[in-house]
C-alpha cells in the first residue's frame, strides 16, 4: 500500500513538472521580441514581418542651396577635368603677357580680390565668389577659351574679371573655401554671372543693361536693390559727366556709326527699368549701353540717364548708378549682408529661380 502510495505521488510530480514546462514554452515563444523592438537593428530593405516599408522620399532643403537634388552641369569640355574634381585653368596674365596655370580656386581668389573690396561683410564677399566662380565656367564652356592665345581666361578686364592678387587678404581666403565649388545653375546650365557696382535702387534686363542678343534668360528679373547704405559714394548716387563732341563723334565711329557732326542729342524710350534703351544724334539712333561702353564706362556710369544735352562743344550726361545693373549689385549684396542675409540670400534676389550646386570638393 505505502509502495502504490509513493509511486503515484511521484508520478503526479512528473505531471506537474510536465505541465509547468509546457506552460514556460508557450509564454516564452509569444513574448519574444520583433525586429523592430528597441533595440534590434532594422533588416536591410526596410522589411519587417513581411511587409516592405518604403522609406520616407528625401525633401529637397529649401531653396536647394546645398544643391544635392539639383542638376550637375558638365564641367566645360576645354578644361579636359574629371567631373567632380577641381580643375585647372590656363590664365592669360595681361600685365604680365605670360600664361600661368593655376587650380580654379586659386583663380578666383585673386579675381574676387579684384572684384570686390576685401573690408566688406563675409556673406557678400561669399556671394562674389560664387558669382566670379560661375562666370569662369560659363565662359570657358560658351566660348572654350580666351582671345589671347591658347589661354582659357585671361585677366583682361575688357575680357572677363578683373584681378588683384594684391588685395587678397584673410576674409577673401575665407570666403572663397567656405564656397569651394558652389556655382549657380538653371535648369542644369551655367547661369550667367552678371554684377556690377550700384543698381541705383533697381537692376536692369540684360538687354536694357547690355544690349543682350541672347534673349533675357527667365532668372534675371527687374527687382529693387537696396543700394542706399551712406557708404555707398557720392559719385554713384548721383553723377555728372562731360564728354567732348570729338570724343563722342569717335566712339560712334568705333559703333560703325560715323556721322560728320550732330547738333542735337536726345534720349530714347526707357525699359523696364528706367534705363534709357537708346540715344539719338540727328536721327542717328544708337544703343545707349553699347554707347556708354564706347565712350567711357567709367565716366558715363550708367544708363540709368536723367539728363542728356548738347552744351556747345561737348555732351552732358546725367545719371544715378554705376554699371550696366543687371544680375547682383554689390552696394545692394553690402547692405543685404549686413542686415543678417546670408550669400545664398543674396544670390537668389538677384537671381531668381537658380540652383546652387556643388560640382566639386
Amino acid at each position: 500500500m505505502f509502495i502504490k502510495r509513493t509511486q503515484s505521488l511521484y508520478a503526479l510530480k512528473i505531471i506537474c513538472i510536465l505541465l509547468v514546462f509546457a506552460l514556460f514554452i508557450g509564454c516564452t515563444s509569444r513574448r519574444a521580441p520583433s525586429p523592430g523592438g528597441p533595440n534590434q537593428q532594422q533588416p536591410p530593405g526596410g522589411q519587417q514581418s513581411g511587409i516592405r516599408r518604403e522609406a520616407p522620399t528625401p525633401t529637397a532643403p529649401k531653396g536647394d542651396e546645398t544643391g544635392q537634388e539639383a542638376k550637375k552641369p558638365a564641367l566645360p569640355k576645354a578644361l579636359n577635368a574629371t567631373d567632380g574634381q577641381e580643375p585647372s585653368l590656363q590664365v592669360f596674365i595681361k600685365e604680365d603677357n605670360n600664361v600661368q596655370e593655376m587650380k580654379l580656386e586659386e583663380y578666383i581668389t585673386k579675381v574676387v580680390a579684384g572684384e570686390i573690396k576685401n573690408d566688406w561683410p563675409d556673406e557678400a564677399i561669399k556671394a562674389q565668389a560664387i558669382i566670379a566662380r560661375t562666370f569662369v565656367l560659363d565662359f570657358i564652356d560658351e566660348k572654350g577659351h580666351s582671345k589671347h592665345g591658347k589661354a582659357h581666361i585671361s585677366t583682361d578686364i575688357e575680357e572677363a574679371q578683373a584681378w588683384n592678387p594684391e588685395a587678397v587678404n584673410d576674409k577673401i581666403k575665407n570666403a572663397v573655401n567656405d564656397t569651394r565649388g558652389l556655382i549657380m545653375t538653371f535648369d542644369g546650365k551655367f547661369a550667367k554671372g552678371w554684377f556690377h557696382s550700384n543698381a541705383a535702387g533697381t537692376t536692369a534686363t540684360p538687354k536694357e543693361g547690355l544690349n543682350f542678343k541672347g534673349g533675357d534668360p527667365p532668372y534675371i528679373k527687374v527687382v529693387k536693390s537696396p543700394d542706399d547704405s551712406p557708404q555707398v559714394p557720392g559719385d554713384e548716387k548721383n553723377w555728372e559727366y562731360s564728354a567732348s563732341k570729338a570724343k563722342v563723334l569717335e566712339a560712334l565711329k568705333t559703333m560703325g556709326k560715323p556721322i560728320k557732326d550732330f547738333s542735337k542729342v536726345t534720349m530714347g524710350e526707357k525699359g523696364e527699368s528706367g534705363r534709357i534703351l537708346n540715344l539719338d544724334f540727328d536721327g542717328t539712333k544708337v544703343s545707349a549701353p553699347d554707347f556708354r561702353v564706347a565712350l567711357d564706362s567709367k565716366g558715363m556710369k550708367s544708363t540709368m540717364l536723367e539728363k542728356v544735352e548738347l552744351q556747345g562743344d561737348k555732351v552732358v550726361f546725367k545719371g544715378r548708378g554705376y554699371g550696366h545693373g543687371v544680375g547682383m549689385s554689390q552696394w545692394g549684396a553690402f547692405k543685404m549682408a549686413k542686415e543678417g542675409k546670408k550669400a545664398e540670400d543674396i544670390i537668389s534676389h538677384y537671381f531668381q529661380g537658380i540652383k546652387i550646386v556643388k560640382v566639386w570638393r
